[in-house]
């Protein structure tokens, strides 16, 4: 029950309860009630009082297919398809088929993701401890039933709502309910609700609303869902697709109303050609290569044990420039090791102001060689060991010290626990006070001696000292002052230093310096006295760890605070509120900001952070908040997850440009159109060819492409600055080659439409040449395909009869392709330079 004044709550490990010398662990106490029975077990899940509520991952199958199949822009393409079945050959239908099988491809993507989140999430999921039969055993979440006693302990979260049974210094965080930062105790008769988790203390309550009735149903499908919400990028191509279907309508009325006027002789020709109009200003493959981009990136990084809890998490993590994180459990491993037990002499006079209430010469602890001499180490290994043993659930401090003195309280079988106080983060020290040997009463406390002690406090030196070196140092004192008192550490005499060493992560230097390459700042905000937090991320390379600051001096301007929180790279003893202060610090300047932690006092600054990345071994309070779980706590996943999401959001990027450009010069295409009363100078069929070797195929390799560049803001304004004058150009040069091909020879529609068709098809190709930058071999030979084929298309002969293409003569061709020459320099123009202006 007790937790050593650290920074995590190293803090979800879980395990059966310990108990004290002499008490009974949590659950098996003589006289307290064992639970449900299993018949009532059996009676309560037949009649539906089960906490039946399936924590979804993702969406469900159907959903999938309707989200991929019923879109506005699949409804206008199957009517097109559709009014081409009546009037035309099946050639000008081929739009249709592409349609299916793009839809079909993502709906195929986003099952594989379906698959890789659910098998994840159940890796992941909770297993809370009941007590039924007089046992203490773990169930799964939805195996909870109505007045089921559910155990709780440090970093555990309320499942189901309840009533509070039994209660050992248990604290409630219910700011996901209420957003009051401050813990709640508990006593019996309490209500807790579901969503909240502990931070300090055991207990149990009786469940008394489960399933669609508890809370917990809502806060796990908010938390766990398989969505697209607040991304940036989505709402930015929403915004795009909105304005393209507001421009769409009055053009497709116009285009049609002229093409029947011009064809009026032969309406079948009119409706081809209005329909080669429509179909490619709808930017059908777009939507659809995102999601796919999105469940692909899923797949990845569940093959790297990484959860991704909410899908816009890979798009916000490519955005970061700021990752804070917590030392313990992200930068070091949970276990630790004692490496020494310091006795200390009796208690000299303070240089700095005396504690309130401080007592100078309490009578000392059992062993004592005198008031003013060490204590012998046995009785203070024996405490300590007595102290551990008190513990419910030891975090990674607390079982070393199990580890190296457990043995030792065996043999302190007179010491007996009267009462325990719980670790916590604002307190940053645990106490229990104890019946010792002889019969005095007396309270034992462990925590963090920059806390305990007064300040200048010749001992701090020793500490610091030691801190430097990367080490954990924690104070064991002893005090007559009875732990229900005001301040429990007045009067406190230091027995001891406890020195543990903690285990640095092997990859954590190379993440680090992976971070630095990237230009994303790493910041570690630690609960850990700041020198000793500094040493640790001074040993692995993280610019300015040499100069950590003490979160207890940081000021309380909040411009002050942004200042220093921008500057600094390593913060200690720092509490849960301010974890949070600084995440809203750094994102005042204007920083995307991600945080890392595993512990209930990580909780506040994940769920304010841009993005919450929690160790899959850690609470279960800071998983249900993540966006992001790293089930095997490997920090150096991080990097993936990083380069996952510039992957996606980069090649996004590329892919609008295309489709976006596609948009304007089809739109453009039939404005000119209407307004010179010309036939369309084009079939779908020709449209089909087009689209697909200049945007489809490309668009899907591209989109899949490593990509390392960092994600910024401004999607849609960058998109347009190049798509807009490219679909002008491109929808000029077209109609300039059409018109000359037409002067030339009026009559011959298919020879104009030819011209046209080369043209359009050149400048595309410019357009994607300028896109697929910087290139490489498969770039290269992605667009050297794409112009074979297309030469293959015009060369072959059944082809060019399948597709109606045929070039007559030589002038119109070459003039064609000189009028495409000078729309791709005017490209390289615009790339040069708006291209520029959108990266500023």
């Amino acid at each position: 029950m007790t937790q050593p004044a650290e920074d995590t709550a190293d803090n979800g490990s879980g395990g059966a309860p310990r108990s004290a010398p002499g008490a009974h662990p949590l659950g098996l106490v003589p006289g307290r009630r064992g639970g449900l029975t299993a018949a009532e077990v059996a009676e309560r899940v037949a009649r539906g009082a089960v906490n039946d509520v399936p924590v979804r991952s993702s969406r469900s199958v159907k959903e999938i297919v309707r989200a991929n199949v019923f879109t506005r822009f699949n409804a206008i393409i199957g009517v097109m398809f559709a009014v081409i079945l009546v009037v035309g050959p099946i050639q000008d239908g081929l739009f249709g088929l592409v349609i299916v099988a793009n839809t079909a491809i993502g709906i195929i993507q986003e099952m594989r993701a379906k698959r890789t989140l659910d098998s994840l999430a159940l890796i992941g999921e909770a297993k809370p401890q009941v007590r039924r039969d007089g046992r203490v055993e773990q169930v799964a979440v939805a195996a909870i039933v109505l007045d089921d006693t559910v155990l709780l302990g440090i970093g555990d979260k309320v499942i189901v709502d309840g009533e509070v049974t039994e209660a050992d210094g248990l604290e409630i965080d219910e700011s996901l309910l209420t957003g009051e930062p401050d813990p709640v105790l508990k006593l019996p008769g309490d209500q807790v609700m579901s969503g909240s988790f502990v931070v300090a203390g055991a207990g149990a309550f009786s469940a008394t609303r489960v399933g669609r009735e508890a809370y917990a149903a809502q806060l796990a499908e908010e938390a766990s869902r398989f969505t697209l919400v607040s991304s940036e990028l989505r709402s930015g191509i929403d915004s795009i697709l909105k304005f393209i279907t507001w421009l769409l309508v009055p053009t497709a009325i116009g285009l049609i109303i002229s093409q029947l006027a011009v064809e009026g002789s032969d309406w079948r020709e009119a409706v081809r050609r209005m329909v080669a109009g429509i179909v490619p200003m709808v930017p059908e493959g777009l939507v659809l290569l995102t999601s796919v981009a999105f469940a692909i990136g899923v797949v990845r990084l569940g093959r790297k044990q990484c959860l991704v809890q909410e899908l816009p998490a890979i798009e916000g993590l490519a955005r970061v420039d700021t990752v804070c994180l917590d030392k313990t459990g992200t930068l070091t491993e949970g276990g630790m090791d004692v490496v020494e037990l310091r006795p200390l002499p009796g208690p000299p006079a303070p240089a700095g102001p005396p504690r309130a209430a401080e007592v100078p010469g309490a009578d000392g602890p059992p062993g004592a060689d005198g008031a003013d001499g060490p204590v012998d180490p046995a009785v203070l290994r024996t405490a300590l060991g007595v102290l551990a043993g008190a513990d419910a659930r030891p975090n990674p401090s607390m079982r070393a010290i199990i580890d190296a003195y457990g043995s030792a309280a065996g043999s302190g079988g007179e010491w007996r626990v009267i009462e325990a106080m719980p670790f916590s983060s604002a307190r940053k020290w645990s106490g229990v006070q104890l019946l010792e040997p002889q019969g005095a009463e007396a309270s034992w406390l462990l925590g963090a001696p920059d806390v305990l002690l007064a300040e200048g406090h010749p001992t701090l030196a020793e500490v610091d000292e030691l801190g430097a070196k990367g080490l954990r140092v924690l104070l064991l004192g002893r005090t007559l002052v009875p732990l229900d008192a005001p301040d429990p550490a007045a009067g406190l005499r230091p027995l001891a230093l406890v020195v543990l060493e903690q285990r640095l992560r092997d990859d954590a230097a190379d993440t680090l310096r992976y971070f630095e390459s990237q230009q994303v700042r790493a910041k570690v905000i630690s609960g850990d006295a700041a020198v000793s937090v500094g040493a640790v991320a001074a040993n692995l390379g993280l610019p300015g760890a040499e100069h950590p600051v003490d979160a207890r001096t940081l000021p309380a301007d909040p411009e002050e605070l942004a200042d220093t929180a921008d500057r600094t790279s390593v913060f200690g003893r720092v509490t849960p509120q301010q974890k949070r202060e600084l995440v809203g610090a750094l994102q005042a300047r204007g920083h995307t900001v991600a945080m890392t932690g595993d512990g209930v006092n990580d909780v506040l600054a994940l769920k304010d952070a841009d993005i919450g990345v929690a160790m899959g071994s850690g609470s279960e309070a800071t998983r249900a908040v993540a966006q992001i779980v790293l089930l095997d706590d490997s920090f150096a996943t991080l990097p993936s997850v990083v380069a996952e999401g510039r992957r996606v959001i980069g090649n996004i990027e590329r892919v609008a440009t295309l489709f976006l450009v596609k948009t304007v010069y089809s739109v453009l295409l039939a404005i000119l159109v209407i307004c010179t009363h010309s036939p369309y100078p084009f079939l779908p069929r020709h449209s089909t060819v087009l689209s697909t070797l200049t945007i489809g195929v490309p668009a899907f390799f591209l989109a899949l492409a490593p990509n390392n560049e960092r994600a910024r803001r401004g999607f849609v304004r960058r998109v347009l600055r190049l798509a807009v004058p490219g679909g002008l150009i491109a929808g000029t040069a077209t109609f300039t080659a059409y018109a000359l091909a037409r002067a030339n020879h009026d009559t011959d529609l298919e020879a104009d439409t030819s011209v046209a068709t080369l043209t359009l098809f050149l400048v595309a190709i410019w357009v994607l040449a300028i896109v697929a930058r910087p290139y490489n071999w498969w770039r290269l030979l992605l667009i050297a395909t794409m112009g074979g084929a297309f030469a293959l298309v015009l060369l072959v002969p059944w082809l060019s009869d399948f597709f109606q293409l045929s070039l007559a003569g030589t002038r119109d061709p070459w003039a064609g392709v000189a009028i495409a020459m000078i729309a791709g320099v005017a490209l390289e123009v615009v790339w040069r330079y708006v291209g520029r202006g959108a990266e500023a």
